[in-house]
């Protein structure tokens, strides 16, 4: 038992140590900020809701690492998100550009909203002239009493 807590502090002390060698964040604060500025842009494709700025998904690492790379060999920002629209397509920006192949992306969830709402619209109606039930004149209603008071009566 006792090799045991001293296993455990021995293990917590290797870990404080290391944590305590902080590596540094950028090798160049200037290519970091600019990197920062293009990866908010740009959409996870691993997680789809997030930037890439802000993913911790291993593809998002390699993207970013992928972007670090074209701004320290030169390229404008424009440059490297059509880069990156070359390979993975419009998709990966945030607000991609409207376009026949974006029309999806920009109006889908308007027409969604919009079918959604005619459904239930047609549901509301149907139920409303379903409860108001037919409308029977005098002679049909007649004609149904005359055909319930024969159905009670040959019971």
């Amino acid at each position: 038992m006792k090799f045991l807590f001293v296993l455990f502090f021995a293990l917590h002390a290797a870990i404080a140590a290391h944590a305590s060698e902080a590596v540094p964040l950028a090798e160049d604060p200037v290519v970091e900020q600019r990197l920062i500025v293009i990866a908010e842009e740009l959409r996870c494709l691993v997680c789809q809701n997030e930037s890439l700025a802000g993913s911790r998904a291993d593809l998002a690492m390699d993207l970013r690492r992928e972007v670090r790379t074209l701004i320290k060999s030169g390229k404008s920002d424009a440059e490297i998100k059509e880069f990156l629209v070359s390979r993975y397509g419009d998709f990966v920006l945030y607000r991609p550009p409207v376009k026949p192949t974006t029309w999806l992306l920009w109006f889908g969830p308007l027409i969604l909203l919009l079918g959604a709402a005619w459904v239930l619209i047609s549901i509301i109606r149907r139920s409303q002239s379903q409860k108001d039930g037919p409308v029977l004149d005098d002679a049909q209603r007649a004609k149904a009493q005359a055909l319930l008071k024969e159905n009670n009566s040959s019971k």
